[in-house]
């Protein structure tokens, strides 16, 4: 979310009374219009849920304890094993999802100071703090800019006991950290922390221009109270866009030494093959962009998906007075090679729907979903809802599923809605402003092979996993035996009359398919077999079977 500026007027400091731990919350799922309401496109009613039929929403937890109040929002997500971690600007909750349709909250963490935004990394929480505090404690008070003694920055807490997370250090960063975002070390020692910032003042004392520049925390993971900004890297020289002062978000995928920076008036690409030290390599803007907000890579490192963020996310940017490409996303081809990759535009895409002028809609964060192939994300619009987007064809990205409520009032624009929207592990997990944490199944043929395709134990959409690319899909009926020498071939729904084979260095992947015949490999990238049925043996170390019936013999490790 967009921060006011100057910086002198910063956003509503929120003070809350510490709560105890909740043991149990409330789930009530509110119930989905008719199809033919929501193909009729009308604004829903107030609390109205409608959406397409593939998309539905499973459970719901409202806000409760520390953040039950309106001006408590929540704000980011991150994932490990089977637990949510939903920021709030309040601090911080963490949601046991063993059942999906049914979480449990484990603890609440009263620490005040905006966004709240989370990252985890191991027994490590990151919070992301961009409200001057008194000092660093969680019993802060609101502080100025102004002021030496201020505080705003990164605090680290230790989850080794979700249900009683630990405070363990802080680290002031200049300007605070409106977001953050993890890239591990390539020795695993540490974690980089880089923090994202804005809004410089000749008030501050902090914070004073220019502030072309990230700050790079480093955690030694064996010692981390001893973490401490190690790099205050320049991304732009010559001062950016006239309205760049920083960025708003770093999407790092540390697999490809990459990141993309959205950064207020410019985008770009980064090479972080030494994380300390990172290079900007591409450089863009657009005249149709007012805010560049977030961005996600394709799989493939192929494809950059951004966000404008038109009126910070308090504004009705889904109405007739806007076009299509305002408040919209942008999606850009990366191209060539090495240091000579650059970025080229392709297209825009805004939710179809309309929207009233009562509820803040714009683009804003989300993240892909693996299906076989084909290059899928979700993403929240806050009041504007979900939407599941095909970008396969970079230049005509298509909706494939949508899920929203109607406004919050009839009389007046409460800011709400979808902060966040992540796929995890075969489900979608929203963190609402006001209405708490969602949970949708998406039922569509062409994502529901991505629960064979990976199971992330850890997730910050900010640090993009890969996982691993189909080099070829199969669908319908094979006869005769199989060999896979190289790449990774995904099936789904395939009926397979016939041994498979998977040399060194290959891959397979089954989704909703029968295999009638052996399975055989032997060093393999990666085998994973799921919701399917193999009449044959299957001798494969490291290999993953789930929710499949295999009659025959199973060797996997």
């Amino acid at each position: 979310m967009f921060k006011p500026t100057p910086r002198g007027n910063r956003r509503l400091a929120i003070s809350l009374a510490a709560t105890g731990a909740l043991l149990v919350a409330g789930v009530a799922v509110a119930p989905s219009s008719s199809a033919a309401e929501t193909a009729a496109n009308t604004i829903p009613a107030v609390d109205e849920i409608v959406s397409s039929p593939n998309l539905t929403q499973i459970a719901n937890v409202p806000k409760f304890g520390g953040f039950a109040s309106e001006a408590a929002y929540n704000s980011d997500l991150a994932f490990q094993d089977n637990h949510v971690i939903a920021g709030n600007y309040n601090g911080f909750s963490i949601f046991d999802v063993s059942n999906p349709a049914s979480p449990q909250v484990v603890s609440q963490v009263v620490c005040v100071g905006a966004q709240g935004d989370p990252s985890v990394y191991g027994n490590l929480l990151f919070l992301a703090v961009d409200s001057p505090r008194s000092d660093d404690s969680c019993s802060s008070s609101a502080g100025s800019v102004a002021q030496e003694s201020a505080w705003e920055g990164v605090r680290i807490f230790d989850i080794s006991d979700k249900a009683n997370p630990r405070y363990i250090k802080s680290v002031r960063t200049d300007c605070g950290s409106h977001t953050l975002t993890l890239v591990p070390s390539k020795d695993d020692t540490s974690v980089y922390v880089y923090v994202q910032s804005y809004s410089p003042s000749n008030n501050a004392f902090y914070c004073k221009p220019p502030h072309d520049k990230i700050s790079i925390i480093d955690v030694p993971l064996a010692n981390p109270t001893s973490a401490s900004v190690v790099a205050t890297p320049v991304l732009f020289p010559d001062g950016g866009n006239t309205n760049t002062s920083g960025c708003h978000d770093i999407t790092a995928y540390p697999d490809l030494d990459l990141a993309a920076g959205a950064c207020m008036g410019d985008g770009v690409l980064m090479d972080i093959s030494d994380p300390v030290n990172p290079v900007v390599l591409s450089q863009v803007r657009d005249t149709n962009f007012a805010f560049w907000h977030s961005a996600t890579f394709n799989n493939a490192g192929t494809k950059v998906v951004f966000t404008d963020e038109l009126g910070g996310g308090s504004g009705a940017i889904c109405t007739p007075a806007y076009r299509a490409n305002q408040g919209a996303n942008a999606l850009y081809d990366i191209v060539g090679s090495g240091a000579d990759r650059r970025l080229v535009f392709k297209s825009y895409f805004k939710i179809p729907r309309e929207n009233s002028a009562l509820e803040n809609c714009v683009a804003h964060n989300g993240s892909l979903i693996p299906a076989m192939g084909r290059d899928i994300m979700v993403q929240a619009w806050y009041q504007g809802g979900i939407s599941v987007i095909d970008f396969t064809d970079s230049a005509n990205p298509v909706e494939i599923a949508f899920w929203e409520r109607g406004p919050l009032s009839d009389t007046r624009r409460i800011l709400g809605g979808s902060w966040s929207t992540y796929y995890h592990n075969g489900y979608i997990y929203s963190n609402d402003i006001q209405k708490g944490l969602d949970v949708l199944k998406l039922d569509d043929p062409l994502t529901n092979n991505a629960r064979a395709v990976v199971a992330f134990d850890e997730l910050n959409v900010q640090t993009q996993p890969s996982y691993p690319e189909c080099t070829t899909v199969l669908r319908g009926r094979h006869n005769g035996s199989m060999t896979i020498s190289s790449g990774i071939t995904c099936m789904d729904g395939v009926t397979q009359n016939g041994a498979i084979k998977v040399n060194p260095g290959a891959g397979l992947i089954v989704f909703n398919s029968n295999l009638n015949g052996a399975i055989h490999a032997h060093n393999a990238s990666v085998v994973s077999i799921v919701e399917s049925r193999v009449n044959g043996s299957v001798n494969a170390v490291g290999a993953t079977i789930r929710d499949t019936k295999v009659n025959g013999s199973v060797r996997t490790s």
